[in-house]
């Protein structure tokens, strides 16, 4: 819910600037974080607004970053493409298509080779796979027997590319298989699968057993980018978001008898106030002075 409010103040600001949004892939963040501790580190692609969120980065430091002021996790200069706050275990994401994975297999075998108990996850997208980077980390990670937990939260377009135009494997997990890693194929639209497969692939790695590939199937709602054309019918994003993954979980979680509407509206108004305390946060931030511009390039 906070990551879905987060995205949709952003989106209704004039100076929102360019970001990917990650509407209707909320589960596959959320049960991948939930499952992760304070020693692990997590990367992904530039999609990073919601996985930064459910990874636990600070709601005001992430939307003071995507609006460019100096109070953000990267003072303004990383943006959405280059968003970073390891202290809370987000590594950092990466604009480049398919460019975080090799860093995180880096990341990986700096864990094992400190001798630490954490684990590294990468999140990247079925557009990811066209990266020779994919390929040849997935041979280093079998081999070396990395602590790299691979996630491909495939939503089934490359920006507005059909996934089965453009690669040939019945399920992307295949590949994981072809390095003889674990790997499965799960539906990322319901975080209770979400978070049973992750937990399962991060007890495998943290025992020392070596990488595991998961597919997520997920849909997005919204256009590639916030400066992308749908290409969709309008009958195809109708039944795409019957397939919310909040209001799947809100319904399972009222079945249970664990939420009820008092609880809801409670939630509702929580987030709400997060995300206007993110929002005021943002605009109370000055920008960038000029000249810090040299600041942390190397």
């Amino acid at each position: 819910m906070l990551i879905r409010s987060f995205e949709e103040a952003l989106s209704r600001r004039k100076d929102h600037g360019f970001q990917l949004l990650s509407s209707g892939e909320e589960a596959v963040a959320v049960g991948l974080c939930s499952i992760l501790n304070e020693e692990d580190q997590l990367l992904t692609g530039g999609r990073s607004i919601g996985p930064s969120l459910a990874r636990g980065v600070e709601p005001a430091r992430v939307m003071a970053e995507l609006l460019g002021k100096a109070s953000g996790t990267n003072r303004g200069k990383g943006g959405r493409g280059h968003l970073a706050d390891p202290a809370a275990g987000f590594f950092g994401a990466h604009a480049v298509v398919g460019g975080n994975i090799s860093i995180a297999g880096g990341v990986a075998l700096a864990k094992q080779m400190l001798g630490s108990e954490g684990i590294v996850a990468i999140l990247f997208g079925d557009g990811a796979f066209g990266a020779g980077g994919l390929h040849e980390t997935l041979n280093i990670a079998a081999t070396w027997r990395l602590p790299l937990l691979f996630v491909c939260n495939n939503n089934q377009l490359s920006v507005s590319t059909p996934r089965n135009a453009a690669l040939a494997p019945k399920n992307l997990s295949d590949i994981g298989m072809a390095f003889g890693i674990p790997s499965q194929t799960v539906d990322g639209m319901d975080v209770d699968i979400v978070r049973k497969a992750m937990g399962d692939a991060v007890d495998h790695a943290r025992a020392g057993n070596g990488p595991v590939f998961l597919e997520c199937i997920s849909y997005r709602f919204s256009s590639h980018s916030t400066t992308a054309r749908e290409t969709r019918s309008r009958s195809e994003l109708t039944a795409i978001r019957a397939k919310c993954p909040i209001v799947l979980y809100t319904a399972v979680l009222k079945a249970a008898g664990i939420l009820n509407p008092d609880m809801e509206k409670e939630l509702s108004r929580d987030v709400a106030e997060a995300v206007e305390g993110a929002l005021a946060f943002a605009d109370a931030s000055e920008y960038p002075n000029a000249s810090e511009v040299l600041t942390d390039v190397w």
